[in-house]
């Protein structure tokens, strides 16, 4: 299994699979072509139909600049495009094609060229499943958070203060922020409202409530408003994680040394989705990004509050089996509604997954492996309307209805 560090990216948003794939596609792309005189982009299947609205036209036309490029939606596909998120790149020299690859923008930022990842990850992890690594950590009596400093090295600690970092500002400016999110949808900002709401009067629940919600509202809106934040596994699910973590600090006086040791074994579950199914939007619905989101901020609850291994496996796994079926339909291909939101209520239901893998250790039935298997052939097997497209759910019954 890879590292860590290829699932924690920090970038601008609004989609980790719409802008920040084709953006590092493009930047390679340019580099390998530097006598080229024009470019032209094609754009198929997901991004042809939610490139738009996810400005992945724009992040290729700045990344190309001060060259031109032609930015094509395309809608025929040909037969040998198999992933949703594919695009071709071509590059021209006096009007003549001098160079052309294919893209495939798989989640998180990551991407495939011509069958290939554009950059090679080092496998770190021999296991790759988490009944392994279980195995393992029993065998030679470790935590999580050893097992992942045993495989990535001392340094990895230092990686993720730099993620958490990033992760707190963009809670703090989110908050700071107001005012009407770009793309026409004229959604107002709410975490500012949200964290103003909280009386001195209202009870405990309705506290907490208020608080991660704002959280989560503040770093997915700075996603929605193209602001810097962190794929945590993804850009529209960036809010979740975050929105857990610094909640639990504030509550609980966890040491930003505790924090990280929770960021990594979070990003120990999300790498196990990623290897063995998915954390696309566009290939498996949003469950595998707000489900995976979900599954990695419950597990990093879990090791903040000092649980077992199982028991961190199974507050992972009831956040991902109560996230299956979970469809991706973005209105106007924007990553505003229904995600924003999305993530707030994910937020909430990491922390209660957690709380309920404490009461009910040793009763489970269902694995964590087994949980992300199920998820990604259900995503598999998913109409494609509801896979980032924009022609399913939501995004269809706003746009008949005339909005």
């Amino acid at each position: 299994m890879k590292s860590i560090r290829e699932l924690y990216k920090i970038g601008k948003g609004p989609s980790s699979s719409h802008t920040m794939g084709p953006e590092r596609a493009a930047a390679y792309f340019k580099g390998l072509t530097e006598d080229a005189d024009s470019y032209k982009a094609v754009l198929y299947k997901s991004l042809a139909k939610t490139g738009k609205g996810h400005g992945t036209d724009r992040v290729i036309t700045e990344t190309l600049a001060p060259v031109p490029c032609e930015i094509v939606f395309s809608e025929s596909v040909p037969e040998d495009v198999k992933h949703p998120n594919t695009l071709d790149l071509f590059a021209y020299k006096d009007g003549k094609e001098i160079k052309q690859i294919r893209v495939e923008s798989i989640g998180g930022g990551n991407v495939r060229i011509d069958g290939e990842r554009m950059f090679s990850e080092k496998s770190v992890y021999p296991e790759n499943s988490f009944a392994e690594i279980n195995q393992f950590c029993k065998w030679r009596h470790l935590s999580l958070p050893e097992y992942v400093e045993m495989n990535e090295g001392e340094e990895i600690w230092d990686f993720l203060k730099k993620i958490w970092d990033v992760m707190q500002k963009s809670i703090k400016e989110g908050l700071d922020a107001s005012g009407v999110l770009p793309g026409g949808l004229q959604v107002e900002r709410k975490a500012r409202i949200l964290f103003k709401s909280i009386l001195e009067e209202d009870d405990p629940e309705t506290k907490e409530l208020k608080k991660v919600c704002a959280y989560a509202f503040a770093v997915a809106e700075q996603n929605a408003d193209n602001g810097t934040i962190v794929t945590a596994p993804t850009c529209g699910a960036c809010g979740v994680l975050p929105a857990t973590l610094y909640y639990m600090k504030e509550k609980c006086g966890f040491t930003d040394e505790k924090i990280l040791r929770a960021l990594g074994v979070a990003g120990l579950f999300g790498n196990l989705v990623r290897r063995n199914a998915s954390i696309s939007g566009a290939e498996c619905g949003c469950q595998a990004e707000i489900g995976t989101a979900t599954s990695m901020a419950a597990a990093a609850v879990a090791c903040l509050l000092d649980y077992s291994v199982e028991e961190c496996e199974y507050a992972a796994e009831i956040a991902m089996e109560h996230s299956l079926g979970l469809t991706c339909d973005p209105i106007c291909g924007l990553v505003q509604i229904p995600c924003i939101e999305r993530n707030a209520v994910a937020a909430t239901r990491a922390m209660d997954a957690a709380k309920l893998s404490h009461i009910l250790v040793g009763s489970r039935n269902i694995s964590f492996d087994m949980v992300v298997k199920t998820m990604y052939e259900t995503g598999i097997n998913m109409n494609n309307e509801y896979k980032e497209t924009a022609e399913g759910g939501l995004a269809k019954y706003y746009s008949r209805h005339g909005k």
